[in-house]
């Protein structure tokens, strides 16, 4: 069965055509360019400032928290939720340059006879706890409230997102002009930063639909036919081999399959405050490697042609889901970030500074690839199992 079949009848998608066809027409703010939509400063019409709102949520991963709480009782995975919607928005926004004073509010929808108060309370206090956090590194975010709604009808277990605004100087915008001889530096996904408690799998908040599916064993569709939609073909719900609570060990830590699904996505942001507090003007471009994982930045180039030839060693958690479904390697790549979350496109003489920063709060990086001229847009992978392209 092919990768492409299995992620239709789950009713999900690894590129989104049909949403990005929905959008083609609309407004793509004052610099079409940038990783986020720009907006006019419409707070207080000085032409000097613009506006950036991004909305995100943590996606189907809240079903594997669901289902981890339910069998152990951790409640501590909701505050990992939290985190995932947060960092989804500000970790695309630190791509346009912003990386403080940023209000967030959220939205969150559950079904209550499954999500009880307690739960509730840790997802909101785990946000708050992540904030504090940030806030020790100097990225200043405000909490503005939000809605929780009852809304068993449409949600099967609980939908947890957040929005994020800000207002800031278009001077300090970085809008992605790619250039041929760039290099690229990229951060590592995986490991353990200082501001980070534990080993992170690497994992963000994408693909974790058929990363579910496709590791995790039938028995979950038994015991937690909420878990999923009822809608999708036996033959593609819980098809792998391993339960939540089956122990590994990755780089000498000691933790379970749960949570190394459960890794908490990983904001780059006290890096870039300290990067961008000097090199904001030598970036050529910032690119987020989520949805379209290793081929996101296709979007975002003219006439270049984007090569990385020296990606990191792929993490244990990306091996464990290729190994369960037999996804074809090509599309691992255009799914998950596969060991590198976070992108910076600039002169190779710049590099070096930014590889020792990101190392200075134990976050692996280095040069992965560099940029040609070329005839059109295109990304070529050169990996172990084999060179991919994509347009």
């Amino acid at each position: 069965m092919s990768d492409s079949y299995k992620y239709d009848l789950r009713g999900v998608s690894a590129t989104k055509h049909e949403v990005h066809a929905a959008i083609k027409g609309l407004d793509k703010g004052l610099f079409p360019n940038a990783f986020c939509k720009i907006l006019p400063d419409v707070v207080a019409g000085d032409p000097e400032y613009c506006n950036i709102m991004h909305a995100d949520t943590a996606g189907t991963k809240t079903s594997i928290a669901y289902m981890y709480w339910k069998e152990t009782g951790d409640l501590s995975v909701w505050k990992g939720i939290a985190q995932d919607s947060i960092v989804m928005n500000l970790d695309d926004m630190a791509c346009v340059g912003c990386i403080d004073d940023i209000v967030l509010s959220s939205t969150i929808g559950r079904n209550k006879r499954k999500i009880t108060g307690e739960v509730i309370g840790r997802i909101i206090n785990g946000a708050h706890e992540f904030v504090d956090s940030m806030k020790a590194h100097g990225v200043n975010i405000h909490m503005a409230g939000g809605e929780t709604a009852d809304v068993g009808d449409i949600v099967r277990t609980i939908d947890v997102g957040y929005t994020a605004f800000a207002r800031m100087k278009r001077e300090d915008l970085i809008i992605n002009d790619i250039q041929a001889g760039d290099v690229i530096v990229g951060l590592a996904s995986d490991g353990q930063s200082i501001y980070e408690d534990t080993y992170n799998a690497g994992t963000g908040s994408n693909g974790l639909t058929s990363a579910r599916h496709d590791v995790l064993n039938f028995d979950y569709a038994t015991d937690y036919p909420e878990s999923y939609d009822p809608n999708m073909p036996e033959e593609v719900a819980y098809v792998g081999m391993k339960k939540l609570s089956d122990e590994v060990t990755v780089k000498g830590h000691k933790t379970n399959v749960g949570k190394l699904i459960l890794s908490p996505t990983r904001t780059y942001l006290p890096v870039l405050k300290k990067i961008l507090a000097t090199h904001r003007k030598k970036i050529n471009g910032l690119i987020h490697c989520t949805g379209g994982g290793q081929a996101k930045v296709v979007k975002f180039i003219k006439d270049r042609k984007v090569i990385k030839n020296n990606l990191f060693e792929t993490p244990f958690l990306f091996k464990m889901i290729q190994e369960q479904s037999g996804a074809d390697w090509k599309e691992m790549y255009q799914v998950y970030n596969m060991g590198h979350r976070l992108e910076f496109y600039l002169k190779e003489s710049d590099a070096a500074a930014i590889i020792e920063i990101s190392k200075s709060f134990g976050i692996d990086a280095q040069i992965i690839g560099h940029v040609e001229k070329a005839d059109g847009e295109s990304v070529e992978l050169k990996t172990p199992y084999g060179v991919f392209e994509y347009q």
